[in-house]
Protein backbone atom coordinates (compact mmCIF):
# COMPACT_ATOMS: atom_id res chain seq x y z
CA UNK A 1 0.00 0.00 0.00
CA UNK A 2 1.23 3.45 -0.63
CA UNK A 3 2.61 5.34 1.82
CA UNK A 4 -0.02 8.36 2.40
CA UNK A 5 2.67 11.06 1.76
CA UNK A 6 3.19 9.80 -1.28
CA UNK A 7 -0.27 10.01 -2.61
CA UNK A 8 -0.55 11.90 -6.07
CA UNK A 9 -3.68 13.95 -6.40
CA UNK A 10 -5.39 11.54 -8.81
CA UNK A 11 -5.09 9.51 -6.06
CA UNK A 12 -7.13 11.86 -3.66
CA UNK A 13 -9.34 11.93 -6.54
CA UNK A 14 -10.56 8.71 -7.05
CA UNK A 15 -10.77 7.33 -3.60
CA UNK A 16 -13.21 10.32 -2.68
CA UNK A 17 -15.19 9.30 -6.23
CA UNK A 18 -15.01 5.83 -4.91
CA UNK A 19 -16.89 6.52 -1.96
CA UNK A 20 -19.15 8.63 -3.46
CA UNK A 21 -20.45 5.72 -6.13
CA UNK A 22 -20.99 3.73 -2.71
CA UNK A 23 -22.92 6.29 -1.11
CA UNK A 24 -24.92 6.84 -4.55
CA UNK A 25 -25.25 2.61 -5.10
CA UNK A 26 -26.57 2.80 -1.50
CA UNK A 27 -29.83 5.83 -2.10
CA UNK A 28 -30.34 4.36 -5.70
CA UNK A 29 -31.38 1.21 -4.34
CA UNK A 30 -33.42 2.44 -1.67
CA UNK A 31 -35.53 4.98 -4.16
CA UNK A 32 -35.69 2.14 -6.55
CA UNK A 33 -37.50 -0.20 -3.69
CA UNK A 34 -39.26 2.30 -1.40
CA UNK A 35 -43.24 2.49 -2.31
CA UNK A 36 -43.80 6.88 -1.96
CA UNK A 37 -45.19 7.70 -5.57
CA UNK A 38 -42.95 11.26 -5.26
CA UNK A 39 -39.96 12.59 -4.53
CA UNK A 40 -38.96 15.82 -4.05
CA UNK A 41 -42.10 16.79 -6.03
CA UNK A 42 -41.25 14.39 -8.71
CA UNK A 43 -42.64 11.23 -9.71
CA UNK A 44 -40.59 8.48 -8.39
CA UNK A 45 -39.78 6.54 -11.77
CA UNK A 46 -37.81 9.73 -12.41
CA UNK A 47 -35.24 8.84 -10.32
CA UNK A 48 -35.66 5.01 -11.05
CA UNK A 49 -34.69 6.31 -14.48
CA UNK A 50 -32.10 9.20 -13.14
CA UNK A 51 -30.06 5.97 -11.04
CA UNK A 52 -30.35 3.87 -14.38
CA UNK A 53 -28.85 6.11 -16.65
CA UNK A 54 -26.52 7.13 -14.13
CA UNK A 55 -24.89 3.60 -13.91
CA UNK A 56 -25.17 3.48 -18.17
CA UNK A 57 -23.54 6.71 -18.24
CA UNK A 58 -20.72 5.89 -15.71
CA UNK A 59 -19.74 3.09 -18.13
CA UNK A 60 -20.31 4.83 -20.83
CA UNK A 61 -17.78 7.81 -20.05
CA UNK A 62 -15.88 5.91 -18.07
CA UNK A 63 -14.79 4.06 -21.21
CA UNK A 64 -14.96 7.31 -23.25
CA UNK A 65 -12.22 8.96 -21.23
CA UNK A 66 -9.90 6.25 -21.59
CA UNK A 67 -10.79 5.52 -25.56
CA UNK A 68 -8.33 8.08 -27.25
CA UNK A 69 -5.34 7.65 -24.79
CA UNK A 70 -6.49 3.78 -25.16
CA UNK A 71 -5.87 4.04 -29.23
CA UNK A 72 -2.65 5.82 -28.98
CA UNK A 73 -1.30 4.49 -26.31
CA UNK A 74 -1.93 1.10 -26.47
CA UNK A 75 -2.51 0.23 -30.31
CA UNK A 76 -0.19 2.90 -31.29
CA UNK A 77 -2.51 4.69 -33.61
CA UNK A 78 -1.54 7.80 -35.33
CA UNK A 79 -3.06 10.91 -33.58
CA UNK A 80 -5.12 11.93 -36.59
CA UNK A 81 -6.18 7.97 -36.62
CA UNK A 82 -7.25 8.23 -33.13
CA UNK A 83 -9.41 11.32 -33.64
CA UNK A 84 -11.38 9.88 -36.33
CA UNK A 85 -12.15 6.32 -34.93
CA UNK A 86 -13.05 8.33 -31.36
CA UNK A 87 -15.40 10.47 -33.82
CA UNK A 88 -16.55 7.38 -35.71
CA UNK A 89 -17.23 5.74 -32.54
CA UNK A 90 -19.41 8.53 -31.28
CA UNK A 91 -21.27 9.04 -33.87
CA UNK A 92 -22.34 6.12 -34.25
CA UNK A 93 -23.75 5.68 -30.45
CA UNK A 94 -26.01 8.76 -31.52
CA UNK A 95 -27.10 7.14 -34.95
CA UNK A 96 -27.93 4.06 -33.42
CA UNK A 97 -31.10 5.68 -31.27
CA UNK A 98 -32.99 6.04 -34.95
CA UNK A 99 -33.06 2.01 -35.13
CA UNK A 100 -33.95 1.76 -31.57
CA UNK A 101 -36.44 4.39 -31.36
CA UNK A 102 -38.31 2.98 -34.22
CA UNK A 103 -38.51 -0.26 -33.19
CA UNK A 104 -39.59 0.99 -29.47
CA UNK A 105 -42.37 3.29 -30.82
CA UNK A 106 -43.85 0.27 -33.61
CA UNK A 107 -43.69 -2.81 -31.91
CA UNK A 108 -40.97 -2.95 -28.67
CA UNK A 109 -42.19 -0.12 -26.38
CA UNK A 110 -39.29 2.05 -24.95
CA UNK A 111 -38.83 -0.20 -21.46
CA UNK A 112 -37.86 -3.95 -22.95
CA UNK A 113 -35.86 -1.57 -25.54
CA UNK A 114 -33.55 0.10 -22.52
CA UNK A 115 -33.48 -3.20 -20.64
CA UNK A 116 -32.25 -5.12 -24.18
CA UNK A 117 -29.75 -2.17 -24.87
CA UNK A 118 -28.23 -2.16 -21.19
CA UNK A 119 -27.64 -5.97 -21.72
CA UNK A 120 -25.66 -5.63 -25.28
CA UNK A 121 -23.89 -2.52 -23.35
CA UNK A 122 -23.12 -4.72 -20.20
CA UNK A 123 -21.60 -7.82 -22.55
CA UNK A 124 -19.90 -4.73 -24.73
CA UNK A 125 -17.81 -3.23 -21.97
CA UNK A 126 -16.76 -6.23 -20.30
CA UNK A 127 -15.47 -7.34 -23.64
CA UNK A 128 -13.33 -4.17 -23.41
CA UNK A 129 -10.95 -5.77 -20.97
CA UNK A 130 -9.78 -8.09 -23.17
CA UNK A 131 -6.03 -6.89 -24.03
CA UNK A 132 -3.81 -8.09 -27.07
CA UNK A 133 -0.36 -7.10 -28.36
CA UNK A 134 0.19 -3.82 -27.00
CA UNK A 135 3.00 -1.66 -28.43
CA UNK A 136 2.38 -2.90 -32.21
CA UNK A 137 2.69 -0.55 -35.09
CA UNK A 138 2.85 -2.66 -38.33
CA UNK A 139 -1.30 -2.01 -39.09
CA UNK A 140 -1.35 -5.63 -40.49
CA UNK A 141 0.36 -7.75 -37.86
CA UNK A 142 -1.86 -5.62 -35.57
CA UNK A 143 -5.40 -6.45 -37.32
CA UNK A 144 -4.14 -10.46 -37.34
CA UNK A 145 -4.33 -9.87 -33.10
CA UNK A 146 -7.46 -11.79 -32.34
CA UNK A 147 -7.49 -9.27 -29.49
CA UNK A 148 -8.02 -6.40 -32.16
CA UNK A 149 -11.61 -7.82 -33.47
CA UNK A 150 -12.85 -8.10 -29.82
CA UNK A 151 -12.13 -4.70 -29.38
CA UNK A 152 -14.63 -3.63 -32.56
CA UNK A 153 -16.96 -6.17 -31.58
CA UNK A 154 -17.13 -4.14 -28.37
CA UNK A 155 -17.30 -1.10 -29.83
CA UNK A 156 -20.34 -2.24 -32.33
CA UNK A 157 -22.13 -4.17 -28.82
CA UNK A 158 -21.47 -0.51 -26.74
CA UNK A 159 -22.70 1.71 -30.43
CA UNK A 160 -25.71 -0.30 -30.62
CA UNK A 161 -26.93 -1.02 -27.18
CA UNK A 162 -26.56 3.05 -26.41
CA UNK A 163 -29.49 2.58 -29.29
CA UNK A 164 -31.86 0.91 -27.77
CA UNK A 165 -31.46 2.34 -24.67
CA UNK A 166 -30.14 6.06 -25.11
CA UNK A 167 -33.20 7.67 -26.74
CA UNK A 168 -35.47 5.46 -25.30
CA UNK A 169 -34.81 6.27 -21.37
CA UNK A 170 -35.97 10.14 -22.44
CA UNK A 171 -38.98 9.17 -23.64
CA UNK A 172 -39.65 7.36 -20.89
CA UNK A 173 -39.13 10.65 -18.95
CA UNK A 174 -41.29 12.69 -20.79
CA UNK A 175 -44.58 10.19 -20.52
CA UNK A 176 -44.03 10.59 -16.53
CA UNK A 177 -45.78 13.89 -17.28
CA UNK A 178 -48.77 15.61 -18.44
CA UNK A 179 -47.57 17.79 -21.83
CA UNK A 180 -48.43 21.05 -19.86
CA UNK A 181 -46.50 20.40 -16.73
CA UNK A 182 -44.58 23.19 -15.62
CA UNK A 183 -41.92 20.49 -13.89
CA UNK A 184 -40.97 19.25 -17.54
CA UNK A 185 -37.76 21.40 -18.01
CA UNK A 186 -37.04 20.98 -14.27
CA UNK A 187 -37.45 16.95 -14.70
CA UNK A 188 -35.00 16.60 -17.86
CA UNK A 189 -32.35 18.83 -15.93
CA UNK A 190 -32.62 16.76 -12.89
CA UNK A 191 -32.17 13.26 -15.02
CA UNK A 192 -29.59 15.46 -16.94
CA UNK A 193 -28.00 15.53 -13.63
CA UNK A 194 -27.97 11.78 -13.18
CA UNK A 195 -26.11 11.48 -16.30
CA UNK A 196 -23.61 13.74 -15.37
CA UNK A 197 -22.94 12.56 -11.74
CA UNK A 198 -22.67 8.86 -13.29
CA UNK A 199 -20.36 10.40 -16.48
CA UNK A 200 -18.15 12.31 -13.51
CA UNK A 201 -17.83 9.18 -11.36
CA UNK A 202 -17.34 6.95 -14.23
CA UNK A 203 -14.25 9.26 -15.82
CA UNK A 204 -12.58 9.49 -12.33
CA UNK A 205 -13.25 5.56 -11.25
CA UNK A 206 -12.97 3.50 -14.38
CA UNK A 207 -10.35 6.59 -15.62
CA UNK A 208 -8.18 5.91 -13.39
CA UNK A 209 -7.85 2.59 -12.98
CA UNK A 210 -7.21 2.23 -16.37
CA UNK A 211 -4.42 4.84 -16.78
CA UNK A 212 -2.08 3.50 -13.46
CA UNK A 213 -3.13 0.07 -12.88
CA UNK A 214 -4.05 -1.41 -16.65
CA UNK A 215 -6.70 -0.89 -19.20
CA UNK A 216 -8.33 -4.37 -18.58
CA UNK A 217 -9.50 -3.23 -14.97
CA UNK A 218 -10.63 -0.14 -15.81
CA UNK A 219 -12.98 -1.39 -18.74
CA UNK A 220 -14.14 -4.20 -16.35
CA UNK A 221 -15.23 -1.76 -13.93
CA UNK A 222 -17.36 0.15 -16.42
CA UNK A 223 -19.01 -3.07 -17.26
CA UNK A 224 -19.64 -3.74 -13.90
CA UNK A 225 -21.59 -0.59 -13.82
CA UNK A 226 -23.52 -1.33 -16.14
CA UNK A 227 -24.90 -4.57 -14.46
CA UNK A 228 -25.93 -2.07 -11.86
CA UNK A 229 -27.46 0.21 -13.79
CA UNK A 230 -30.03 -2.56 -15.18
CA UNK A 231 -30.45 -4.04 -11.55
CA UNK A 232 -31.77 -0.39 -10.39
CA UNK A 233 -34.10 -0.37 -14.09
CA UNK A 234 -35.46 -3.62 -13.27
CA UNK A 235 -36.05 -2.84 -9.15
CA UNK A 236 -37.67 0.20 -10.07
CA UNK A 237 -40.33 -1.22 -12.94
CA UNK A 238 -43.41 -0.57 -10.57
CA UNK A 239 -42.29 3.11 -10.68
CA UNK A 240 -42.96 3.40 -14.03
CA UNK A 241 -46.58 3.18 -13.67
CA UNK A 242 -46.95 1.70 -17.28
CA UNK A 243 -44.92 3.74 -19.10
CA UNK A 244 -42.92 2.85 -21.78
CA UNK A 245 -44.86 -0.37 -22.51
CA UNK A 246 -45.10 -2.13 -26.40
CA UNK A 247 -48.30 -0.11 -28.11
CA UNK A 248 -49.76 -3.63 -28.66
CA UNK A 249 -49.63 -6.71 -27.18
CA UNK A 250 -46.74 -8.68 -28.89
CA UNK A 251 -46.34 -12.30 -28.94
CA UNK A 252 -42.63 -13.72 -27.58
CA UNK A 253 -41.48 -14.78 -31.32
CA UNK A 254 -42.07 -11.23 -32.71
CA UNK A 255 -40.50 -9.82 -29.72
CA UNK A 256 -37.47 -12.35 -30.05
CA UNK A 257 -37.20 -11.19 -34.23
CA UNK A 258 -36.72 -7.52 -33.01
CA UNK A 259 -33.60 -8.77 -30.53
CA UNK A 260 -32.88 -10.39 -33.77
CA UNK A 261 -32.51 -7.54 -35.89
CA UNK A 262 -30.65 -5.90 -32.77
CA UNK A 263 -27.86 -8.44 -32.94
CA UNK A 264 -27.69 -8.25 -36.38
CA UNK A 265 -26.97 -4.70 -36.46
CA UNK A 266 -23.98 -5.68 -34.15
CA UNK A 267 -22.51 -7.42 -36.99
CA UNK A 268 -23.46 -4.24 -38.86
CA UNK A 269 -21.33 -1.53 -37.08
CA UNK A 270 -18.88 -4.34 -36.33
CA UNK A 271 -17.63 -3.44 -39.98
CA UNK A 272 -18.81 0.21 -40.30
CA UNK A 273 -16.19 0.81 -37.52
CA UNK A 274 -13.43 -0.24 -38.77
CA UNK A 275 -13.82 1.61 -42.15
CA UNK A 276 -14.14 5.39 -40.82
CA UNK A 277 -14.70 6.48 -44.71
CA UNK A 278 -17.87 4.67 -45.32
CA UNK A 279 -19.38 6.20 -41.79
CA UNK A 280 -19.32 9.72 -43.44
CA UNK A 281 -21.06 8.73 -46.63
CA UNK A 282 -23.44 6.80 -44.31
CA UNK A 283 -24.26 10.14 -42.48
CA UNK A 284 -25.15 11.99 -45.76
CA UNK A 285 -27.62 9.26 -47.39
CA UNK A 286 -29.61 8.71 -43.89
CA UNK A 287 -29.52 12.37 -42.91
CA UNK A 288 -31.33 13.00 -45.94
CA UNK A 289 -33.47 10.37 -46.22
CA UNK A 290 -34.50 11.03 -42.50
CA UNK A 291 -35.07 14.73 -43.41
CA UNK A 292 -37.31 13.86 -46.34
CA UNK A 293 -39.29 11.12 -44.07
CA UNK A 294 -39.83 14.19 -41.82
CA UNK A 295 -40.94 16.82 -43.88
CA UNK A 296 -43.48 13.75 -45.39
CA UNK A 297 -44.93 13.13 -41.89
CA UNK A 298 -44.92 16.98 -40.95
CA UNK A 299 -47.28 17.88 -44.17
CA UNK A 300 -49.92 15.37 -43.59
CA UNK A 301 -50.24 17.67 -40.04
CA UNK A 302 -52.38 20.27 -39.66
CA UNK A 303 -50.51 24.35 -39.26
CA UNK A 304 -49.70 24.23 -35.96
CA UNK A 305 -47.92 20.54 -35.35
CA UNK A 306 -46.45 20.94 -38.52
CA UNK A 307 -45.25 24.36 -37.55
CA UNK A 308 -43.49 22.53 -34.58
CA UNK A 309 -42.02 19.72 -36.95
CA UNK A 310 -39.84 23.08 -38.26
CA UNK A 311 -39.03 24.33 -35.09
CA UNK A 312 -37.58 20.63 -34.15
CA UNK A 313 -35.74 20.40 -37.81
CA UNK A 314 -34.32 23.94 -36.93
CA UNK A 315 -32.71 22.89 -33.39
CA UNK A 316 -31.91 19.55 -34.38
CA UNK A 317 -29.66 21.65 -37.32
CA UNK A 318 -27.16 23.13 -34.59
CA UNK A 319 -26.59 20.08 -33.02
CA UNK A 320 -22.97 19.16 -35.26
CA UNK A 321 -22.47 22.42 -34.65
CA UNK A 322 -22.59 22.56 -31.14
CA UNK A 323 -21.22 18.70 -30.56
CA UNK A 324 -18.64 18.86 -33.01
CA UNK A 325 -16.48 21.97 -30.44
CA UNK A 326 -17.83 20.22 -27.39
CA UNK A 327 -16.27 16.75 -28.47
CA UNK A 328 -13.34 17.57 -28.67
CA UNK A 329 -13.14 17.00 -25.30
CA UNK A 330 -12.59 13.59 -25.47
CA UNK A 331 -10.57 13.32 -28.56
CA UNK A 332 -7.78 16.13 -29.40
CA UNK A 333 -8.32 18.24 -26.22
CA UNK A 334 -7.47 15.27 -24.43
CA UNK A 335 -4.06 14.37 -26.19
CA UNK A 336 -3.72 18.22 -26.01
CA UNK A 337 -4.19 18.19 -22.35
CA UNK A 338 -1.93 15.16 -22.14
CA UNK A 339 0.97 16.58 -24.01
CA UNK A 340 0.98 20.14 -23.62
CA UNK A 341 -0.41 21.04 -20.03
CA UNK A 342 0.95 21.59 -16.79
CA UNK A 343 -1.01 18.50 -15.27
CA UNK A 344 1.05 18.49 -11.65
CA UNK A 345 0.91 14.79 -11.91
CA UNK A 346 -3.13 14.07 -12.28
CA UNK A 347 -3.68 11.28 -14.75
CA UNK A 348 -4.68 12.79 -18.22
CA UNK A 349 -8.10 11.08 -17.90
CA UNK A 350 -9.54 12.52 -14.74
CA UNK A 351 -9.24 16.36 -16.29
CA UNK A 352 -12.54 14.62 -18.60
CA UNK A 353 -14.70 14.69 -15.36
CA UNK A 354 -13.88 18.60 -15.13
CA UNK A 355 -17.91 18.48 -17.02
CA UNK A 356 -19.88 16.37 -15.42
CA UNK A 357 -18.59 17.81 -12.00
CA UNK A 358 -19.66 21.07 -13.19
CA UNK A 359 -22.70 19.72 -14.52
CA UNK A 360 -24.20 18.21 -11.04
CA UNK A 361 -22.85 21.25 -9.28
CA UNK A 362 -24.50 23.98 -11.95
CA UNK A 363 -27.19 22.00 -13.51
CA UNK A 364 -29.62 23.09 -9.98
CA UNK A 365 -28.99 26.47 -10.48
CA UNK A 366 -30.00 26.57 -14.13
CA UNK A 367 -33.41 24.53 -13.44
CA UNK A 368 -33.83 27.13 -10.90
CA UNK A 369 -32.80 29.91 -12.77
CA UNK A 370 -35.50 28.37 -15.85
CA UNK A 371 -38.21 27.82 -13.27
CA UNK A 372 -38.15 31.44 -11.78
CA UNK A 373 -37.83 33.58 -14.83
CA UNK A 374 -40.86 31.24 -16.24
CA UNK A 375 -42.88 32.53 -13.35
CA UNK A 376 -42.03 36.39 -14.34
CA UNK A 377 -42.35 35.26 -17.99
CA UNK A 378 -38.74 36.39 -18.95
CA UNK A 379 -37.24 32.84 -19.40
CA UNK A 380 -35.27 32.93 -23.43
CA UNK A 381 -37.05 30.43 -25.91
CA UNK A 382 -36.09 27.24 -26.54
CA UNK A 383 -34.08 28.75 -29.83
CA UNK A 384 -32.86 31.88 -27.59
CA UNK A 385 -31.09 29.44 -25.62
CA UNK A 386 -29.53 27.51 -28.33
CA UNK A 387 -27.95 30.50 -29.10
CA UNK A 388 -26.49 31.52 -26.17
CA UNK A 389 -25.26 27.81 -25.99
CA UNK A 390 -23.10 28.39 -29.43
CA UNK A 391 -21.76 31.61 -28.00
CA UNK A 392 -20.34 30.16 -24.84
CA UNK A 393 -18.83 26.81 -26.73
CA UNK A 394 -17.22 29.28 -29.14
CA UNK A 395 -15.96 31.68 -26.61
CA UNK A 396 -14.65 28.54 -24.99
CA UNK A 397 -12.17 27.83 -27.34
CA UNK A 398 -11.43 31.52 -27.55
CA UNK A 399 -10.35 31.69 -24.14
CA UNK A 400 -8.30 28.75 -24.36
CA UNK A 401 -6.60 29.75 -27.17
CA UNK A 402 -6.20 33.15 -25.80
CA UNK A 403 -4.58 31.52 -22.15
CA UNK A 404 -2.11 29.30 -23.92
CA UNK A 405 -0.53 32.12 -26.26
CA UNK A 406 -0.06 34.21 -23.25
CA UNK A 407 2.27 32.03 -21.61
CA UNK A 408 4.15 31.40 -24.86
CA UNK A 409 4.75 28.47 -27.14
CA UNK A 410 7.52 26.78 -25.41
CA UNK A 411 5.55 27.16 -22.04
CA UNK A 412 2.47 24.19 -21.05
CA UNK A 413 -0.27 25.68 -21.27
CA UNK A 414 -1.57 26.46 -17.80
CA UNK A 415 -4.50 24.16 -16.22
CA UNK A 416 -6.49 26.51 -15.46
CA UNK A 417 -7.34 27.28 -18.95
CA UNK A 418 -8.56 23.89 -18.71
CA UNK A 419 -10.71 24.71 -16.24
CA UNK A 420 -12.61 27.68 -17.79
CA UNK A 421 -13.01 26.08 -21.52
CA UNK A 422 -14.61 22.92 -19.52
CA UNK A 423 -16.43 25.79 -17.52
CA UNK A 424 -18.00 27.95 -20.45
CA UNK A 425 -18.91 24.33 -22.55
CA UNK A 426 -20.88 23.27 -19.34
CA UNK A 427 -22.99 26.68 -19.18
CA UNK A 428 -23.42 26.25 -22.74
CA UNK A 429 -24.39 22.50 -22.76
CA UNK A 430 -26.78 23.32 -19.54
CA UNK A 431 -28.37 25.88 -22.10
CA UNK A 432 -29.07 23.30 -25.03
CA UNK A 433 -29.22 19.38 -24.32
CA UNK A 434 -31.73 19.41 -21.72
CA UNK A 435 -33.74 22.30 -23.05
CA UNK A 436 -33.60 20.02 -26.62
CA UNK A 437 -34.68 16.68 -24.97
CA UNK A 438 -37.39 18.83 -23.32
CA UNK A 439 -38.40 20.26 -26.57
CA UNK A 440 -38.37 17.47 -28.81
CA UNK A 441 -40.37 15.55 -26.50
CA UNK A 442 -42.59 18.83 -25.84
CA UNK A 443 -43.12 19.65 -29.75
CA UNK A 444 -42.90 16.21 -31.26
CA UNK A 445 -46.43 14.37 -32.39
CA UNK A 446 -47.02 11.58 -30.00
CA UNK A 447 -46.95 9.06 -33.56
CA UNK A 448 -43.44 10.16 -33.81
CA UNK A 449 -42.00 10.47 -30.60
CA UNK A 450 -39.20 8.37 -30.01
CA UNK A 451 -38.55 8.51 -34.21
CA UNK A 452 -37.78 12.53 -33.24
CA UNK A 453 -35.52 11.62 -29.98
CA UNK A 454 -33.68 9.36 -32.56
CA UNK A 455 -33.50 11.98 -35.11
CA UNK A 456 -32.62 14.56 -32.21
CA UNK A 457 -29.45 11.71 -31.59
CA UNK A 458 -28.68 11.71 -34.90
CA UNK A 459 -27.48 14.82 -35.47
CA UNK A 460 -25.28 14.89 -32.32
CA UNK A 461 -24.06 12.22 -33.86
CA UNK A 462 -23.37 14.03 -37.47
CA UNK A 463 -21.74 16.42 -34.51
CA UNK A 464 -19.30 13.55 -33.11
CA UNK A 465 -18.27 12.43 -36.44
CA UNK A 466 -17.47 16.37 -37.54
CA UNK A 467 -15.51 16.52 -33.58
CA UNK A 468 -13.65 13.36 -35.12
CA UNK A 469 -12.75 15.43 -38.50
CA UNK A 470 -11.76 18.44 -36.47
CA UNK A 471 -9.43 16.53 -34.16
CA UNK A 472 -7.73 14.29 -37.47
CA UNK A 473 -7.04 18.12 -38.79
CA UNK A 474 -5.17 18.87 -35.35
CA UNK A 475 -2.98 15.95 -36.56
CA UNK A 476 -1.85 17.75 -39.58
CA UNK A 477 -0.06 15.93 -42.42
CA UNK A 478 2.39 14.01 -40.68
CA UNK A 479 -0.52 12.92 -38.09
CA UNK A 480 1.30 13.85 -35.30
CA UNK A 481 -0.77 16.81 -32.93
CA UNK A 482 1.70 19.91 -32.65
CA UNK A 483 0.65 22.82 -30.44
CA UNK A 484 0.88 25.71 -32.52
CA UNK A 485 -1.78 23.87 -35.41
CA UNK A 486 -4.39 22.89 -32.85
CA UNK A 487 -4.63 26.42 -31.10
CA UNK A 488 -4.79 27.80 -34.64
CA UNK A 489 -7.84 25.59 -35.40
CA UNK A 490 -9.10 26.08 -32.36
CA UNK A 491 -9.24 29.61 -33.00
CA UNK A 492 -10.67 29.76 -36.73
CA UNK A 493 -13.95 27.02 -35.15
CA UNK A 494 -14.46 29.75 -32.31
CA UNK A 495 -14.86 32.87 -33.79
CA UNK A 496 -17.20 30.83 -36.47
CA UNK A 497 -19.46 29.39 -34.03
CA UNK A 498 -20.07 32.96 -32.15
CA UNK A 499 -20.89 34.36 -35.78
CA UNK A 500 -23.77 31.32 -36.29
CA UNK A 501 -24.89 31.93 -32.66
CA UNK A 502 -25.87 35.49 -33.32
CA UNK A 503 -28.18 34.32 -36.31
CA UNK A 504 -29.85 32.16 -34.25
CA UNK A 505 -30.64 34.73 -31.58
CA UNK A 506 -31.46 37.11 -34.61
CA UNK A 507 -33.77 34.53 -35.68
CA UNK A 508 -35.09 32.64 -32.10
CA UNK A 509 -38.05 35.15 -31.74
CA UNK A 510 -39.68 33.81 -34.95
CA UNK A 511 -38.93 30.09 -34.81
CA UNK A 512 -40.30 30.73 -31.01
CA UNK A 513 -44.09 31.62 -32.73
CA UNK A 514 -43.44 28.47 -35.16
CA UNK A 515 -43.64 26.57 -31.50
CA UNK A 516 -47.56 27.65 -30.87
CA UNK A 517 -47.33 26.52 -26.73
CA UNK A 518 -50.38 28.69 -26.07
CA UNK A 519 -51.83 25.79 -28.12
CA UNK A 520 -50.40 22.80 -26.75
CA UNK A 521 -52.41 19.90 -26.10
CA UNK A 522 -51.93 18.06 -23.32
CA UNK A 523 -51.42 14.42 -23.19
CA UNK A 524 -51.79 11.99 -20.04
CA UNK A 525 -48.53 10.05 -19.56
CA UNK A 526 -48.77 6.14 -21.18
CA UNK A 527 -51.29 4.01 -19.33
CA UNK A 528 -50.78 1.34 -21.64
CA UNK A 529 -50.81 -2.00 -19.77
CA UNK A 530 -47.88 -4.26 -19.79
CA UNK A 531 -48.08 -6.65 -22.32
Amino acid sequence: MKDMALWQEGDWIAAIAAVALFAFLVIGGFIAARKSEEVVGHPRGLFVLFYAEMWERFSYYGMRALLILYLTKFWLFGDGKSNLVYGAYTSLVYITPVLGGYLADRWLGQRKAVLFGGILLAFGHLFMAFEGMQGVTDPLVKQADPAINIFWMALALIIVGSGFLKANISVIVGQLYRMTDTRRDAAYTIFYMGVNVGAALGTILVGYLGETIGWSWGFGLAGIGMVLGLIIFVIGKPALKGSGEPPKLLDKSSEFKLYGVGVAAVAVIWFLIQYQGIIQNLLIVSGIAMLGYTLYEAFKLPKEPRERIFVILFLIALNPIFWGLFEQAGGSLSLYTDRFVDRAGVPTSLFQSINPIYIVLLAPLFAGLWQWLGKRGLEPSAPAKFGLALIQVGLGFLVFVWGAKTVGAEVMTPVLFVFLIYLLHTTGELCLSPVGLSAMTRLAPLHLGSFIMGAWFYMTAVGNFVAGKIGEATGGESGEMSKELTLGIYNEIGWITIGVAIVVLLLSPFVKRWMHLDTLEDRVPNETKEA
